[in-house]
Parts: structure tokens; C-alpha cells; sequence
């Protein structure tokens, strides 16, 4: 299934008896009936950057009922709402995979829409409720200005298993957490996130993380960590990076490096990380990352200097210990050690909710190092930090890297202390490093704030400008899309993102938010599979046969012969689903993205004879490691309705086969 803004159940079949009845088109809106609008939404005369990296071009963008309709010369088309926007970008909503969005902030979520962003992946570093399911209900509720999907989280699932002390999970304990994970899978959750480097999931060894990952193996999604560095590696970030390829591998997911930094001592290192990297996927092994454009990251004061050993039990704990004198005396010196190697130094490291900087700390307190100045202020408080850590070569080359995402570390937030990223994020790399320094293209950019996330995560439905997608859309001026966000005045809204649609929803106009609450909690299938973002090759997918759908009913005949070329904006072919006395057919299609035996486009189809139009989504797995014999699972989605998900007789081929090794 889909992410969908109408949640609609996983497993009934589609009753194509009624839509051959004309039953289902009456809940068509009244702009269907003959001499009225065509389409609910035409922007006119844009720049299309459709997220594939492919090159830009002049088109006319249709929305309907949530979804893109057609992208082309829309010259006799009508529209309830028509805007202008000529002279300025369209593109796919920028879909930020690492989120700390603040629930109460997600229904209005300015500070997200001004910088372009339609879909966030909450539960970052390893965080979040246990229950996913829960969770994204309870978002959708309270109403969502954005979309929202979700990652199970490692650190929450361990620290409710085996506590915030420095022990070894039993096996029981292994097995139960590794059940939570793949529970919060079934939920629709889109992956699994980390934070190894936080305590208590510090505590865990490879082996044990390894062993609690390795039942969501049959999911082919993705482990994204924030990379443990320690004292016994030298605080090396390659190192930390190093692990998470290990941990992913070894647990058959694909790695994925989240706010990605070559820092400390280890400043001007990003061609060997990267070098890494690339040597693994060119091995099978495919690896992926997600970068901010800011050298300075955001987190609590003690979690990165405090030394793990001082912080086993939690804060309480740790202030006992800075109460014992050799005890103390041995975590100062500690923490200056991980300053020293990961950070920029005592005038860099600033408590965000007063904006005193540590150096400041130490003058007006006589201490003598910053870790003594840590270890002061953790005594009474427990802040966070702005910490500068890196380089602006190695930031360039990560942000230049075609592996390598654009994601904030930041949500939706109404916080008044915060990192700039939240507010500047994506709109910074537009006008920075692209009109600015031209260290990407327009393309490459927003490749990397929308196609890539969306292929990394396993989303089908979104990140593309093309006919089937759902209608997540971002306008923008390339003259004046900038950032204005400091660490001194952090929630300075960006400028230059004009218009910002979520499920066809206006949520942004003229650079305003609207009020308008259209996004929607989405969920991920066991069909939606991490994959490496591969659109300049030429590409097919064939299949026919039997569908014998889940749930019964009579079988139907499903043809599948579609084929995107080399250069192309879409794909071209067929998608006919025949049986009960009505047809599925394709008119138009969009996209074909295909993987390691799977593959998916999305288009518009007729329902029946002379029927109504309506958004598809396809999806043909024959890789799906649930299936018996070898078989191959379609699932077709078709706007509104029921998916129809089956088991197809013969098995379907997909070129090219680009595996991943899980």
C-alpha cells in the first residue's frame, strides 16, 4: 500500500463489480460534472525540477483530488485554482529523514513549510514512543500541517528492555527487543533509527545490536545511526561510521550515516569517508547518508563530552560521581580529551537556552578547562549545546556526494532556542550552495531534498513531480530562496519558497502559511523497499498472469509491460487489470523505479468503460521475501479506493536488476 492521505485498510480487495456499476463515482467532487473545472489546481508555466537529477524543463503542473494529474501544455485546462508561476521552480515537497519535530508544532509547522518541506521522518537518533502505531494515530488526530511518517527507535526499545545501567541483555531480552522492532514494522514504520553515541544504547555491543536488528532483515529498509564515537577509537568519526556499516550489514539493512561529519581532529577527512562509502555499494553493499549545510550540530551539553562510563545510571548517577574527588577529577580530564578531539574548542561550545558560551563559564568561575566547565555547569543544569565540530571542505564534499541526502536534524517547532537548522535548513543549500557557490545544480539539490530521501526511506508515491504521484509540491524563486536563520536569532524565517501544496492542499501562498492542516500520518508496507536512487538508466518491468488477491474474490488477469528510456520524463507502456466485468487500465504514466527484482510507477488510469480518471500506484515484488515459491506480490492502489494486493502466477521481470546485499 501507498502512503495515502485517506488511510484505507491493507488488505481488502478492490470492487471492480461496483466501479463497472458507476457506484464509486459518485463520490467524484462536483468539479467532475460536465463545464466545470477540469482540475482542482494548474500552476502555469513553471520551470519543472521533477527530482529525479534529470534536467529541468518549462510545464504546465494539474492536480486532482490530491494527486498530480499531468504535467505538460495545460492550455484549455481549467482549474479552481490557477496560479502563475512562471519564472519560478516547481519541484517535489522536500522530504526531510531526520526529524525532531515538536507534536504540538506539526499542525502549524511554519517553520518546516517556509523552507519547502512537506514529509517528516520522525523518531531521529533513536528516540520516540514504543509504539509507532500509536504514535502516528495520535498526530493525525491533532491535525497535521505536514506529512508524517515515522522510524522505529533503537535507543527507545533498549532503554525500555535492559535500563539505563551499563549491563548485557539477556537472550529473553534480545529477542523481545528485536520483536518491538519488527512490531513497530507491522505498525508502518519506515525503518529503524539510532543513536549509539547516546547513552544507553552506548552501552550496547555490535554483536547485541546486531542480534536485535536482524529480525526486520525481511523489511529491506534501513538502519540510520548517529555514529558512536569513542575514547578507545580516538573519537574518530570514521570509526563510528565504520560500526553503523558493520551493525547495518551484518542485520541486512542498509546503513544509512544521519547528519554526516567528518569532525575534530579528523577535519579534512571527507574523502576517505566517502571513498568508503562508495567502495561498499560498488561492492553490492549499498551505503547512505543524510548531511545539514552547518558545522556546528545541536544536543545536551553532557551527552558527547561527559565520558559513557560517568553517565551509566543516568543524571543522578553522574552527579554522584562528579561528588567524588578522584571520580571527578577523572571525568574532567576525560571530557577535555573528547573536546579536544571532536569539538572546536571551549569558545565554540554555547548553552542554547542562555546563549553563554563555556569560555564565558570558565572566566567568570576560575576554571582552568573546559571539561571542568562542563562538569560545573551539569552540576545544577542540564542544557543543550550548539557545538562547532567540522570543516567547510568536508561539509561541500558530503553535500556534492549523489549518495548523500539533505535532512535538518530539526522539525516542526515553535522553540524560540534552537540550532538555525530548523529554520533554514533546506533553503540555505537553494541560495548558498547552489546560486551561491554553485557547488550543485538546482537539480542535484533538489535530487537531494526530495527523489533521494524518498528512494532511501522506501516512499513510492512521492519525491517526483510526475502524473500519479501525490501532489506534495514546493515553489520557489532561484532569484531570492535564501536562509536568514543565526545561531544569535535562530527562528528567522527563510525566504523564497513561494508556494508549498501537501496532498494537493494549499499550505503555503505567496511565502505565507495558509492554516490549512492537509498532510497526513503515512505508513510503509513491506513493499516499499530501501533503495539505491537509480533514474538514468534505462529501465522495464514485464508481468503477467493470474492475480490471485488476498482476500479472496474471483481472480482477475493483470497485464504489466512498462519501460522508461534513457532521458525520459515517463514511462511509457501498459497497466490493464481485467476480472469481475470491469478494467483498470492506464492512460498515462509517470515514473518507473525499479530495484533488486522489484519495481513501481504510478500514473492515471480509467475505471472501466469510458470511466473516470483516477491516480494508480503500482507495485511488482518479486523479491518479496514473505512470498512462497519465489512468487511475485503486486499491489495496485488506485486514489480512494481499496488496494488490491495478490500473488501473481508467473513471475515477473525487472531490468535493470540492481541488487542491494542484505
Amino acid at each position: 500500500m501507498t502512503s495515502s492521505p485517506t488511510p484505507v485498510p491493507n488488505r481488502r480487495p478492490l470492487a471492480l463489480a461496483a466501479l463497472a456499476a458507476g457506484i464509486l463515482l459518485s463520490s467524484l467532487p462536483a468539479g467532475a460534472q460536465q463545464g466545470a473545472p477540469t482540475y482542482d489546481v494548474i500552476l502555469r508555466g513553471g520551470t519543472v525540477v521533477d527530482g529525479s537529477g534529470a534536467p529541468r524543463y518549462r510545464a504546465d503542473v494539474a492536480i486532482s483530488r490530491g494527486h498530480i494529474a499531468r504535467v505538460g501544455d495545460l492550455a484549455g485546462a481549467t482549474a479552481r485554482t490557477e496560479l502563475d508561476v512562471r519564472g519560478l521552480f516547481v519541484a517535489p515537497g522536500f522530504i526531510n529523514i531526520h526529524s525532531h519535530a515538536s507534536p504540538v508544532a506539526l499542525p502549524t509547522a511554519a517553520n518546516m513549510l517556509t523552507q519547502g518541506v512537506t514529509t517528516e521522518l520522525l523518531n531521529a537518533d533513536g528516540g520516540g514512543p514504543l509504539d509507532v502505531g500509536e504514535q502516528l494515530d495520535a498526530l493525525q488526530k491533532a491535525g497535521l500541517a505536514v506529512n508524517v511518517a515515522a522510524s522505529a527507535g533503537f535507543n527507545a526499545v533498549w532503554t525500555s528492555v535492559v535500563g539505563r545501567s551499563d549491563r548485557r541483555p539477556s537472550p529473553d531480552e534480545i529477542a523481545k527487543m528485536g520483536a518491538m522492532i519488527v512490531a513497530n514494522l507491522e505498525r508502518g514504520a519506515f525503518g529503524v533509527s539510532a543513536g549509539l553515541d547516546y547513552k544507553p544504547a552506548y552501552f550496547s555491543t555490535i554483536d547485541e545490536a546486531v542480534r536485535v536488528l536482524a529480525p526486520a532483515k525481511p523489511w529491506r529498509t534501513f538502519f540510520t545511526n548517529h555514529d558512536r564515537l569513542t575514547p578507545e577509537t580516538g573519537f574518530s568519526s570514521r570509526k563510528g561510521m565504520e560500526e553503523t556499516m558493520t551493525i547495518g550489514e551484518r542485520a541486512g539493512l542498509v546503513p544509512l550515516f544521519t547528519h554526516m561529519k567528518a569532525q575534530g581532529r579528523e577535519r579534512g577527512s571527507a574523502g576517505a569517508v566517502l571513498e568508503m562509502m562508495h567502495r561498499s555499494t560498488a561492492d553490492g553493499r549499498w551505503v547512505t547518508a543524510d548531511v545539514y549545510p552547518y558545522l556546528a550540530g545541536q544536543t545536551a551539553l553532557a551527552a558527547l563530552i561527559i565520558p559513557g562510563w560517568a553517565q551509566d545510571g543516568g543524571i543522578e548517577k553522574m552527579r554522584e560521581r562528579f561528588r567524588d574527588p578522584a571520580q571527578r577529577e577523572r571525568i574532567v580530564k576525560e571530557s577535555n580529551e573528547a573536546i579536544a578531539a571532536r569539538l572546536a574548542g571551549a569558545e565554540f561550545i554555547v548553552l542554547n537556552e542562555t546563549g553563554r558560551k563555556l569560555s564565558d563559564i570558565m572566566r567568570e568561575r576560575g576554571l582552568a578547562t573546559a571539561g571542568e566547565a562542563v562538569v560545573s555547569v551539569l552540576e545544577t543544569e542540564f542544557p543543550s549545546a550548539i557545538m562547532s565540530f567540522g570543516a567547510e571542505e568536508d561539509l561541500v564534499r558530503f553535500l556534492k556526494d549523489p549518495e548523500i541526502a539533505i535532512a535538518c536534524d530539526c522539525g516542526a517547532t515553535a522553540d524560540t532556542r534552537w540550532h538555525p537548522r530548523a529554520f533554514g535548513t533546506f533553503p540555505r543549500v537553494l541560495g548558498r550552495y547552489v546560486r551561491g557557490s554553485r557547488a550543485l545544480t538546482w537539480e542535484e539539490a533538489v535530487r537531494k531534498m526530495s527523489g533521494l530521501p524518498a528512494s532511501i526511506t522506501g516512499m513510492v508515491d512521492r519525491g517526483f513531480i510526475a502524473p500519479g504521484m501525490v501532489a506534495d509540491v514546493a515553489v520557489f524563486d532561484t532569484a531570492t530562496v535564501i536562509d536568514h536563520a543565526t545561531y544569535d536569532n535562530p527562528t528567522q524565517l527563510s525566504e523564497g519558497i513561494r508556494v508549498v501544496l501537501v496532498n494537493g492542499v494549499m499550505a503555503l501562498r505567496d511565502g505565507k502559511v495558509t492554516g490549512e492542516r492537509g498532510g497526513a500520518a503515512l505508513r510503509r508496507t513491506a513493499h516499499m523497499p530501501s533503495r539505491p536512487l537509480r533514474l538514468g538508466v534505462p529501465r522495464s518491468v514485464k508481468a503477467s498472469g493470474t492475480l490471485a488477491a488476498e482476500g479472496g474474490g474471483a481472480p482477475r488477469t493483470l497485464v504489466v509491460d512498462v519501460s522508461q528510456a534513457k532521458g525520459a520524463r515517463a514511462a511509457t507502456g501498459r497497466v490493464r487489470l481485467d476480472g469481475e466485468g470491469a478494467a483498470i487500465e492506464s492512460v498515462s504514466l509517470g515514473t518507473l523505479q525499479a530495484g533488486d527484482r522489484w519495481a513501481s510507477v504510478t500514473g492515471r488510469a480509467r475505471l472501466g468503460r469510458g470511466g473516470e480518471e483516477r491516480a494508480f500506484t503500482l507495485v511488482v515484488d518479486a523479491a518479496d521475501p514473505a512470498a512462497t515459491g519465489g512468487a511475485t506480490t503486486v499491489v495496485l492502489t488506485v486514489e480512494g479506493m481499496e488496494p488490491v494486493r495478490g500473488t501473481l502466477s508467473a513471475r515477473a521481470t525487472v531490468k535493470p536488476a540492481a541488487a542491494v546485499k542484505r
